[in-house]
């Protein structure tokens, strides 16, 4: 035996190797990992692109600072901060137990106020347009 053969057989090996046959047990006392996995909820990629899209306006206007992003597993929040060390002034939640409800995404204010909630992100973020004050000329 070589040396190398002697550090091989300290490890154990991962899985089946060759010539071995899986007999359809799963290690461990909860079977496969994947079974012991929490589905979690989270944002998808058009999703975050609308609402970085409005955060990065906002941004660049200096009205907002900083973000967190949580993924819960009843949840996905998008928070919205004007200083990491606040409290988050807005909130944009997807929760989807609610989509046939009253909708799957809401805004969410500061003191816990719902602003707007509804099954289309996009018009959900609507929100956040600013208005435009009309001038007498």
């Amino acid at each position: 035996m070589s040396e190398f053969d002697a550090d091989a057989s300290r490890f154990p090996r991962s899985g089946p190797g060759p010539g071995d046959a899986d007999s359809g047990e799963r290690s461990g006392p909860g079977g496969s990992s994947a079974s012991r996995m929490v589905p979690v909820v989270a944002f998808h990629r058009r999703e975050l692109d609308l609402i970085l899209r409005i955060y990065g306006q906002r941004v660049a206007s200096g009205e907002w600072r900083d973000y967190a992003i949580d993924h819960l597993k009843d949840r996905a929040v998008f928070s919205i901060f004007r200083r990491a060390s606040e409290m988050p002034l807005f909130r944009v939640e997807k929760v989807p137990k609610n989509a046939r409800r009253q909708g799957a995404y809401a805004v969410v204010g500061t003191g816990g106020t719902v602003l707007k909630r509804g099954s289309d992100l996009a018009q959900v973020l609507k929100v956040f347009e600013k208005k435009r004050h009309l001038s007498v000329v």
